[in-house]
Formats: structure tokens, C-alpha cells, sequence
């Protein structure tokens, strides 16, 4: 597959031309390491092409991802999913839909919400946990038969822990109520090439965003916004355009050009031999460890179900030479991809086999998200005035803003609701001892 932008950037060095340009590094590194990066970050000079009105060499690629992931259209962001998100809501606006999303949301949907003025009607898992809640096709049935209309569902999956729900039944169960489904699809970019695709588009969603970066050969930041219908994407660029960088990273847009080929090339290969061997591993670990289900590039230890404290088993992982992904007194997220190595896997294999932290029955049971009552919309509370008060004099008083440390960044309470004991209670467990609240 060719690779437009990249080649572009390369030419471009060898030309050696004068830069009589931005940036203001002209080419020039300041060290060793990162030395090699400079010559290739440009603004959009003649040719390198515009990303938010791409008819160039960045369109050329983007047709390349669209093909690869089998959407309609693809449209690149080199300003991760959390611009993707920001484009979704804002077509949702114009369209005037109801949102109705579930409540594991990353805080980037929340913070658009926000911006927009965009009321949102929560979703809830069976279980009521607050990291890892799949919704239902059920659930997602019942919100649509009791919302106004037109209406639009808005999806994690797979979530942070890995967690996968039915996108296929959600799907046609949209499909029948005239809604549009929206997948923050952050962590499954890798989906599309199973040898079935278990992408969102694949299975029906109208519009999904990916993470290269989280888990394909991409530099951070690297995310795209794909369209089941390529009509949808003229609306969707403008709306990119109205919240994104006006210099995006040419370095971002090149990591996602050069991926295209490993997907073109290497990517299937990579997707069988790696979740074959994470496949033995967890049998392998399934008599010491309880591993939830779901994605299988998500490796979430349930480390309170195997009498461990999470956070002792994350300290006892870093100490042996493993950084995880996250971890909290529940769980301990170790997150693979095509690209590790399988000699990583074998390493990490010995490391948790020779785990020998002490076991004690934990009593606990995972996170639930919190039933509160809304005083006001997210948009409402968040642009009132507002202060800082130690959670355990936040009891009845109305959250203004929400900063959940990231990861996982899954807001535990909603701007506009009211604060009560429970609340507090699973703040302070997350370590949270400040909360901003609307002044009183």
C-alpha cells in the first residue's frame, strides 16, 4: 500500500529546500533523540495538503484507512479519539438527536457534552459497575422506547477493562428506531482485522472513532473517525474542524500513513499469532488469577476475586519489571497489541507465575456507578461559579466539574448532579479528596 504523506516528508527533506516556514525549529534538532523527528515536522506548506480541507496527499490516505476498515469514509485526527468524539456530538447537535449514552463514558464525551449544550440520558449496565459495564441490547431498547425522537446511542467498547458489548444487536435495534449508533471504539482499532471483523462499522454502527495509537504501530495522538456512509463525511470534517488543532502534527499524520501499509501487509498475521499466545497465557494463569472476559489484546487481572489488592499486585509488577496499564484496589489492566513481541508475552508469563504475594479473602466488590439525581444539565453546572471543598463536606452539594484521573478517566459524578454519600464515599476510594463544586 502506498503511503502518500509519509513519502511527501521524505522528499521534502532530501529537497533540502529553504524553510521559510513555520515551525520555528526549521528542521534542526535540539539532541540525539529526538533529533531525527524535526526535519520531518511541517505545517501545510504547497503540497503537503490541509488536513481539514484534504483533497491532497492526506485524502489519498485516508481513503487507504477507509479500505482497510471497510467504512465509507475515513477521516485522520491527530488529536486522538477525544476530537473524533468532539465531531460525532456536534453532527448529533445539528441533527437535533437526543444522546443517550452509557455511563462508563470517557470525561472527553462528558467535557463535549459540555461544550455543545447537549443534555445526555444515561445508560446503565446490568450489574451497575462504574469502570467496566457492558449495556445491553436490551437496555439500549428500552432508552430508545422511552426517549424523544430522533435519538442517538452513544457507546464505550470495548471499555476500559476490555469489556465488549453486542454492537451487531445494538446495531439493528438503532436501525429500527430511526437512531444513530455512535462507538467510542478508542481501544479497538485492532477489531477490524480478526478474521471476521469485529469493528463497529463492520457490525453497524453509523460512525466510530479509533485509537491508532492504543493499539496499532501509530504515534500517540494518532486517532481517526470512520462513517458507515460516506455522505456523512463532509458534515463530520467541518465539525473536526471547528474543535481541532490548526496545526496538526505532520509526524502524527505520517505514523498513521506508514500503519495503513503494516495493516495492508502485516497486521492479520500479527492479530492471529499474538492472541493465540495471550489465549495460552490465560490458561495458564486462570488457576492464580481471575482474568475477566472480553477483548482478548485486554489482559484485566481481577485481582480482588484472587485475594489480591491491586494495587499491591501493580507495585509487585513494576518491581519485576512490568508496567501496567492501570490499576486500582480491584483491577490490573495490562494492555497488548499486534506489535508485542511474543518473547514479551513469555516474560510476563514468568513474572505473574511467580507471583507470590500473600492471598487473603477481600471483601469487597468492583466500583458501582453512582444513582444521583440531576439539579441541572453538565453545561449548566460546569459554567456556573464554583470552589473546591473537601469531599467529605461535598454531601448535598451540586458537582460543577469533573476531572477523573486518567486513566481511567470515567467521570464517578456527573456535573449538574447532587452529591451524596455514596458518592463521596467512592471518591475518596479512588483517591479523589477535592471535588469542584457550584457555589453555593
Amino acid at each position: 500500500m502506498n503511503t502518500p504523506v509519509y513519502d511527501y516528508l521524505m522528499e521534502y527533506v532530501h529537497r533540502d529546500d529553504l524553510r521559510m516556514h513555520m515551525p520555528g525549529h526549521k528542521g534542526k534538532g535540539l539532541d540525539g533523540w529526538l533529533g531525527a523527528a524535526y526535519p520531518l515536522d511541517i505545517t501545510e506548506i504547497c503540497g503537503a495538503d490541509s488536513l481539514y480541507e484534504a483533497d491532497g496527499i492526506i485524502a489519498e490516505s485516508e481513503r487507504n484507512a477507509a479500505a482497510l476498515f471497510g467504512a465509507g469514509a475515513t477521516l485522520y485526527s491527530a488529536g486522538g479519539s477525544t476530537l473524533c468524539i468532539q465531531a460525532m456530538l456536534m453532527q448529533m447537535k445539528r441533527e437535533g438527536r437526543t444522546i443517550l449514552a452509557g455511563r462508563n463514558a470517557h470525561r472527553s464525551f462528558l467535557n463535549a457534552c459540555i461544550l455543545l449544550d447537549l443534555p445526555i440520558r444515561w445508560m446503565y449496565a446490568r450489574d451497575g459497575a462504574l469502570l467496566s459495564g457492558v449495556i445491553s441490547p436490551q437496555a439500549v431498547q428500552y432508552a430508545l422506547a422511552n426517549s424523544p425522537k430522533p435519538a442517538c446511542v452513544y457507546l464505550t467498547t470495548p471499555d476500559y477493562l476490555g469489556g465488549v458489548a453486542d454492537i451487531e444487536a445494538i446495531a439493528r435495534i438503532c436501525q429500527r428506531a430511526g437512531a444513530r449508533l455512535l462507538v467510542d471504539n478508542a481501544h479497538g482499532a485492532h477489531l477490524a482485522f480478526f478474521p471476521q471483523s469485529l469493528h463497529p462499522i463492520a457490525l453497524g454502527a453509523d460512525f466510530c472513532c479509533d485509537s491508532y495509537h492504543k493499539f496499532l504501530p501509530a504515534l500517540t495522538g494518532a486517532a481517526c473517525l470512520h462513517c458507515k456512509n460516506a455522505e456523512d463525511a463532509a458534515a463530520l470534517r467541518s465539525a473536526m474542524a471547528m474543535f481541532g488543532s490548526t496545526s496538526p502534527s505532520y509526524l502524527i499524520l505520517a505514523s498513521m500513513d506508514l500503519c495503513n501499509r503494516y495493516l495492508a501487509n502485516r497486521v492479520r498475521h500479527d492479530v492471529f499469532s499474538v492472541a493465540q499466545r495471550i489465549h495460552r497465557l490465560r490458561k495458564k494463569l486462570k488457576t492464580a488469577f481471575k482474568i475477566s472476559e472480553g477483548d482478548p489484546f485486554h489482559i484485566c487481572i481481577h485481582a480482588a476475586s484472587s485475594g489480591l489488592s491491586g494495587t499491591a499486585l501493580a507495585q509487585w509488577l513494576t518491581a519485576h519489571g512490568v508496567m501496567y496499564e492501570y490499576a486500582d484496589e480491584d483491577y490490573v489492566v495490562l494492555l497488548c497489541s499486534p506489535c508485542t513481541p511474543l518473547s514479551d508475552l513469555e516474560r510476563l508469563e514468568q513474572v505473574l507465575c511467580a507471583c507470590d504475594l500473600p492471598r487473603t479473602q477481600i471483601d469487597q466488590q468492583p466500583a458501582k456507578a453512582p444513582l444521583l439525581y440531576a439539579e441541572m444539565t453538565p453545561r449548566e453546572a460546569a459554567l456556573l461559579p464554583c470552589e473546591q471543598v473537601p469531599v467529605h463536606q461535598c454531601i448535598g452539594r451540586i458537582c460543577a466539574m469533573t476531572q477523573p484521573p486518567c486513566p481511567p478517566a470515567v467521570p464517578i459524578v456527573i456535573c449538574g448532579e447532587q452529591l451524596n454519600a455514596t458518592a463521596a464515599a467512592l471518591l475518596e476510594r479512588y483517591g479523589i479528596r477535592e471535588i469542584t463544586v457550584v457555589k453555593a
